[in-house]
């Protein structure tokens, strides 16, 4: 063949083949049995956005694009490429050899991390992220159980940032566990916000109303149907919750239900699903989604652990009318296909042009959802 039908075979084949390669770039056998088995609803798209980002939990963003995402083994991830750039998105380690961080958030050019028992601050963490210098230590004194230790952490509409302590146990009363406590930027004037919640790795605020709302994971060992998880909000400090006394509205503890009433807990604004794990929980605040996806809360349920049947390992979405829940129902499913298990949602974020992170701890990945009416 001449070389010059060479040169137009090559130009003809190179979108393909760069297509193709960049494909394999972001593409996994783990991601690939999530997208094959996924169900979205009806113009909803789901792609890869980083894949190897192993055990991906929490997310921040940062004030220039960095996406950041903790773990809950000893690694942070710092993320480059903001998605719909045409960028090929950049994993790199920031931080090694900690304990459990899995709690990120980002204020002021400051990534803040959540292990166990303390938390860091990494100043000027974009400006740096060849040569990631010594972290600050905002706190070290929290509890050093690693049984519900790892930790979600938000900066409030009222500038603090909001620390939760989870409960050492499947159930138990110790009362200085149990609580979303909140602080200073700097650590200080650390105090409990609400108490009665058993764990919780995912909350956030209500675009309008400021409220707190978040998740809680329901205990175990009282059957595959009970208790049921919950999604619970928080208009004001100083609320109980009802664990460990008290489970979903009225489920009195077999072991507890002694230590408090049922009827002066604070109850959840919806029940979910027996064992689901409730993780992220965000309000769709973006206007590329359909109108009815806007101001509701959608949720990431990681998914049961010892449940006969397994259930949760989906997205579901929480209809509100005004402060009231009307309905809880599926949005994303099929990440798992009985017992077998693809991947495990964990964190949601929603970006400036409307579309959505989800992170999967199992299979390592970052997805972006995006919504395409034709």
């Amino acid at each position: 063949m001449p070389i010059s039908a060479h040169r137009l075979l090559f130009s003809l084949l190179s979108p393909i083949l760069a297509m193709c390669l960049a494909t394999a770039a972001v593409a996994s056998p783990a991601t690939d049995k999530v997208l094959q088995n996924v169900r979205l609803p009806t113009g909803f798209q789901l792609e890869v956005y980083a894949d190897n980002v192993p055990a991906a939990r929490s997310m921040a963003l940062g004030s220039e694009g960095t996406l950041f995402v903790g773990t809950r083994g000893t690694t942070v991830y710092a993320i480059s490429g903001v998605p719909g750039s045409g960028l090929k998105p950049t994993v790199r380690t920031i931080a090694s050899k900690l304990n459990m961080p899995n709690g990120v958030a980002f204020r002021d050019g400051a990534l803040y991390v959540a292990e166990v028992n303390r938390i860091l601050r990494y100043d000027n963490i974009e400006s740096s992220l060849e040569q990631v210098p010594a972290p600050n230590v905002v706190r070290d004194d929290l509890p050093k159980d690693r049984h519900h230790g790892w930790k979600y952490i938000a900066f409030g509409p009222d500038g603090k940032l909001y620390v939760p302590i989870g409960a050492p146990c499947n159930v138990c009363n110790e009362p200085k566990y149990a609580t979303i406590t909140r602080m200073n930027a700097d650590g200080s004037s650390h105090e409990v916000f609400a108490r009665g919640i058993r764990n919780t790795v995912g909350f956030t605020w209500h675009p309008t109303t400021q409220e707190l709302w978040f998740t809680d994971n329901g205990r175990d060992h009282l059957g595959d149907d009970r208790p049921p998880c919950e999604l619970n909000v928080a208009p004001r400090a100083g609320l109980d919750f009802g664990f460990p006394y008290c489970h979903g509205r009225d489920i009195k503890d077999p072991d507890f239900g002694k230590l408090g009433d049922c009827a002066r807990m604070t109850p959840p604004v919806q029940t979910l699903g027996a064992h689901v794990a409730p993780l992220g929980v965000k309000f769709y605040t973006g206007t590329s989604f359909p109108e009815k996806y806007r101001n509701q809360a959608l949720i990431a349920e990681h998914g049961s652990w010892n449940r006969s049947t397994k259930s949760g390992y989906r997205l579901t979405m929480v209809r509100l009318e005004g402060h009231k829940a009307v309905s809880y129902e599926p949005f994303i499913t099929g990440f798992n296909r009985g017992d077998e298990v693809f991947g495990r949602p964990v964190d949601l974020l929603v970006l400036e042009d409307g579309s959505m992170l989800i992170s999967d701890d199992t299979a390592g990945a970052i997805y972006r959802l995006t919504y395409s009416a034709t």
